[in-house]
């Protein structure tokens, strides 16, 4: 298949060829290159593009979730005079509705904005802490090796609806009850389950009662096209509306849930929820062939992305064919080498020092590339010495030329599986992701952001927005984000190709809670991958796993100038959909 240019990409492959590979051999693999540049005026598009779905265009407002009724809620609100902010809380409650085993508001949440009227983005951490009565000595008193993560133990206090607060406040334009009719509506009136998420809903009904009270109606899990509603949820929501989002830290809510952590053996206190604050951060970056790739700093992982381009920066990606055994060993090497200084720096700044600045630099990337080899898979990594589950991903733009990246979850699938009562949520379990090794960066502390793998991401060039985008799913986001990357500024798809492109993970890094790579850890590639490029990973020392998987869920906006326009693509390993009027 011929792969479009949706980029200008004359002149922007790295300097550096690939070393030690048959170029030569990889570019007669290759399939010829449009001309044109531009993939909107090639000639061969029809021809050439794959059969999924068109990118989306609109001039006025895009909405692109992983729902199709979160984002038709996000377009009625930029349709009744809301801001991209507006229609982003918006869709993020409607899907902690229509996909609650993913996301909700007893989860956390992260965001970078794109602000017209001040030309610069903006990073917001609405990550919650842990409680202040929680600690290693409490622990260990517990007899524990590990936080449980379907207990209360992995509860931190829930940053989502305090984010939703803090961005409406800042940047909103409708009334936030108006931003929350559409979840209140449909909670109250019921919706139709998709499919996707319909698979995704199971669980144990005996191991979590207070989960199958509330998402297992009448004994059963709903079907793909069923009717649910969530009346406590709609009533949940009704007092966020009628009292606002400082209600869940400062009020009824609040109270109900600390009450609910005593009866159920949880460290909640009133002060914890009083205390509690979202952090505006500044976004960081590195460059990637002549694009500026944002993320936000740790607590979260989103700087390993910028670890892996700037590795990969390294070498002449665009000469390689996409997923290809060349282009595909050179990434899962890059991964390794970011993911040992995940393992091992990431954790909350007010906590430890992360070496931030230095893990994103081009000196630091320049020394670690040369333990990529080009013709192993390493088996063995070791992190630099720098001196000094489920989520849901959604991204919106108005008319006025505001764009929102943001991503918010329960972690893992329904989270903890507990639902406080009457409230129709269940609380995340992203505490389970503290280390309980005291010299750990990473160790759990009372007030302590534990390590986050959610992560939004934008791009920009010479200082302009070009790209919110994002990729779901837990450990595997930086990957998908780096993948996501690669085919827009090396292989030219456009954004909705981008991120059909078949996937691999490398799964079996070492990790944040103290785990340590074994045997090089294990590759897995989606469908559609040639069976050639498993035998040829497997030369390369590899090991792959039997069989194929789907990793992550994409959601992305590209934008033009003069006249403003927007690009819209949604992944089609998810339910959802792009809209653009």
């Amino acid at each position: 298949m011929n792969r479009r240019s949706f980029l200008q990409t004359g002149g922007a492959s790295a300097a550096t060829a690939v070393l030690g590979l048959d170029a030569e051999a990889s570019l007669a693999a290759a399939a010829p290159r449009p001309t044109s540049g531009d993939w909107r005026s090639d000639l061969n598009y029809l021809d050439d593009r794959n059969q999924n779905r068109s990118t989306v265009i609109g001039a006025q407002g895009m909405v692109c979730t992983s729902q199709p009724l979160a984002t038709l809620a996000g377009i009625e609100i930029l349709k009744s005079g809301g801001s991209a902010v507006d229609a982003a809380i918006c869709a993020n409650a409607m899907l902690g509705l229509v996909e609650p085993m993913s996301c909700g508001p007893g989860g956390d949440l992260f965001s970078i904005l794109w602000m017209e009227k001040d030309k610069k983005l903006h990073g917001l951490n609405a990550g919650g802490r842990a409680p202040k009565r929680w600690s290693l000595e409490e622990a260990q008193r517990l007899g524990l090796t590990e936080i449980p993560g379907e207990s209360p133990l992995a509860w931190n206090v829930p940053g989502c609806v305090s984010g939703w607060g803090a961005l409406h406040e800042r940047f909103g334009k409708l009334p936030f009850a108006r931003v929350l009719e559409p979840a209140i509506r449909y909670a109250a009136e019921g919706f139709p389950v998709s499919p996707i998420i319909a698979g995704g809903w199971p669980f144990n009904a005996e191991k979590h009662p207070t989960l199958a009270k509330v998402f297992m109606p009448a004994g059963q899990f709903p079907k793909c096209g069923d009717l649910f509603r969530n009346p406590d949820l709609a009533e949940f929501y009704k007092i966020l509306a009628r009292d606002g989002a400082g209600a869940y830290y400062q009020g009824e809510i609040a109270e109900r849930l600390v009450k609910f952590s005593e009866e159920v053996g949880g460290y909640f206190s009133l002060e914890d929820f009083k205390t509690h604050t979202v952090t505006w951060v500044e976004p960081v970056n590195t460059t990637y062939r002549g694009y500026e790739v944002w993320e936000i700093p740790p607590n979260g992982q989103g700087i390993s992305v910028l670890q892996i381009l700037k590795l990969l920066e390294h070498f002449d990606i665009r000469a390689l064919e996409p997923n290809s055994v060349e282009h595909l060993h050179l990434f899962i090497e890059a991964k390794k080498l970011a993911y040992e200084d995940r393992a091992v720096y990431y954790a909350d700044p007010a906590f430890a020092e992360v070496p931030t600045e230095w893990l994103i630099s081009k000196e630091y990337a320049a020394e670690r590339v040369r333990l990529i080899d080009p013709k192993r898979a390493a088996d063995r990594v070791l992190p630099g010495n720098p001196k000094g589950s489920d989520t849901v991903y959604l991204t919106a733009a108005d008319g006025e030329g505001n764009m929102v990246s943001l991503i918010q979850s329960n972690y893992a699938g329904w989270g903890s599986h507990i639902v406080p009562t009457g409230l129709g949520f269940p609380i995340q379990n992203r505490g389970e992701s503290f280390a309980l090794d005291p010299s750990h960066r990473n160790r759990l502390a009372p007030g302590k952001r534990p390590f986050h793998t959610i992560i939004p991401a934008f791009m920009t060039r010479e200082g302009k927005p070009v790209f919110s985008f994002g990729v779901m799913g837990g450990n595997f986001q930086p990957q998908g984000h780096s993948q996501v990357v690669m085919n827009l500024v090396d292989f030219g798809f456009g954004p909705q190709e981008a991120g059909e492109q078949p996937r691999v993970e490398h799964s079996g890094s070492s990790t944040q809670t103290g785990g340590k790579m074994v045997g090089g850890g294990k590759v897995q590639l989606e469908r559609h991958i040639p069976d050639s490029v498993r035998e040829g990973l497997v030369a390369l020392g590899h090991m792959v796993r039997e069989g194929t998987g789907s990793f992550g869920g994409y959601q992305g906006i590209w934008r033009e100038e003069d006249p403003l326009r927007y690009f819209g693509g949604s992944d089609p390993r998810k339910d959802g959909c792009a809209l653009g009027f």
